[in-house]
């Protein structure tokens, strides 16, 4: 059986007496693309940031490729190879796409100039051309600065940023807080078609969306959270949109027995 690229057992989060995670078992296996779904205040953002390391679990495990990890800090599941791209997109606007692509992994030029901390941005263009074209990505060129991109070009460079980062790790992970927010049907659409690109890749694929026509469209499995539980976990290839939003809502009832905590 596939070790699964990232695996969550038994995740609770508490703020005081309130349980914002209860028990969630979660996982992702290489090349699969999960939707995870849920109301505002179900916790899918929450259990996005435990996967990510910006919030540390009261119980459970997190398991990377099989090996079991403690994030203390974002920086910490980066080393594991897990990225997040947040839906502010976090780029540097005045900066072209190849500096963008490369933020702190930037190639130095060789020599005394390198040693004096200055970057090779011709090799940083060349290189960020050839990346995206491994992964079919077609944007403006590399020269081109952030803020004259549109939603949907920003998006892709996001994507593409964090794709690059992971690919290669012992098949790396992608975690995508809401990826098609504010964009058009073509640029969704391009969205749509580099996720799946990259998880034919053998990246595993976390999408965090309010868009069932997005999942249905790009996941390979749909997970619910509803209160801080999971509530359901099917594959999306022929799930019924009813009890998707039953799901969401609460008005159906989970797909798992429900334990009772005093």
């Amino acid at each position: 059986m596939t070790v699964p690229a990232l695996e969550l057992s038994g995740i609770e989060l508490h703020y005081g007496f309130v349980r914002a995670l209860d028990g969630i078992d979660f996982q992702v296996q290489p090349g699969e693309v999960v939707g995870l779904l849920g109301d505002n205040g179900a916790g899918k953002s929450t259990l996005l940031k435990v996967m990510s390391g910006a919030h540390r679990p009261s119980h459970g495990s997190i398991r990377v490729h099989g090996v079991e990890h403690t994030f203390h800090a974002p920086s910490d599941a980066a080393d594991a190879g897990i990225q997040m791209v947040y839906q502010d997109l976090s780029l540097v606007e005045p900066q072209d796409i190849a500096t963008n692509l490369n933020l702190g992994q930037e190639t130095l030029r060789r020599g005394p100039l390198g040693w004096l901390g200055f970057v090779d941005r011709k090799e940083m263009r060349r290189t960020s051309e050839k990346e995206l074209d491994r992964l079919g990505v077609r944007t403006a060129p590399m020269t081109r600065p952030v803020e004259m991109l549109s939603g949907g070009q920003r998006q892709v460079v996001a994507l593409a940023r964090s794709a690059i980062r992971v690919n290669g790790e012992s098949q790396g992970i992608l975690l995508l807080d809401e990826p098609t927010a504010a964009l058009g049907y073509e640029q969704t659409k391009n969205v749509e078609g580099l996720i799946r690109r990259m998880a034919d890749a053998g990246i595993a694929i976390v999408v965090v969306t309010h868009d069932l026509p997005l999942c249905y469209e790009v996941t390979d499995r749909i997970v619910i959270l509803n209160r801080g539980r999971k509530v359901a976990d099917l594959p999306t290839a022929g799930a019924d949109r009813d009890h998707i939003v039953g799901w969401i809502t609460g008005s159906r009832p989970s797909m798992f027995v429900q334990e009772s905590h005093v």
